[in-house]
């Protein structure tokens, strides 16, 4: 904390409420070249008239655009950082102090682990199996930030949710030593 003098007597400037923090995602959605949306996810309080809004936005100002340019685009106040896969976009908005590259290998690190889960991803399997794309990505993100990093973990992790509910299925106990 830095201190100012004014007229003879010291004054400590406050402090920032927030700390500064890493990326943030205020959303991220997962959309095809026809700009249905596949996924989305809001980590900040939205309506959903203002999501709708958003997602025709983002998709307007995306999918046009050429392979050449870059794949950071301002929004609003956010960034909005995106890869395209085949015919699929990952996107994320994130704060416009944010690091574009660690975001795009935020992007990356998720598309990994979705291609590992589903064996080379598609767009059917987040039409088929959203809730499962859902759940991997609240597996990598929380509260709009990068939680786990390890692959080998978020698949073990995944796979003991799906074990678990087809013994749910199946009419078996949900525990584990029961």
């Amino acid at each position: 904390r830095r201190t100012t003098r004014a007229r003879g007597r010291a004054r400590v400037a406050p402090r920032s409420s927030t700390p500064r923090s890493p990326t943030m995602i205020r959303f991220a959605l997962l959309f095809s070249k026809q700009a249905k949306i596949r996924l989305s996810k809001y980590y900040v309080l939205t309506n959903q008239k203002e999501r709708k809004r958003i997602e025709r936005d983002v998709t307007s100002r995306i999918i046009p655009r050429a392979n050449k340019l870059c794949n950071v685009v301002e929004y609003r106040d956010v960034k909005l950082v995106y890869r395209k896969y085949a015919s699929l976009y990952f996107c994320l908005a994130v704060d416009r102090g944010a690091n574009e590259l660690a975001t795009l290998e935020m992007i990356q690190h998720y598309v990994e682990i979705l291609d590992k889960y589903f064996g080379n991803v598609c767009e059917l399997d987040l039409v088929f199996n959203f809730h499962k794309a859902h759940y991997v990505l609240d597996e990598v993100f929380i509260a709009g930030h990068l939680q786990e990093t390890s692959k080998k973990l978020i698949a073990r992790l995944v796979g003991e949710h799906d074990a678990l509910v087809e013994r749910v299925k199946l009419g078996g106990p949900a525990a584990e030593d029961a």
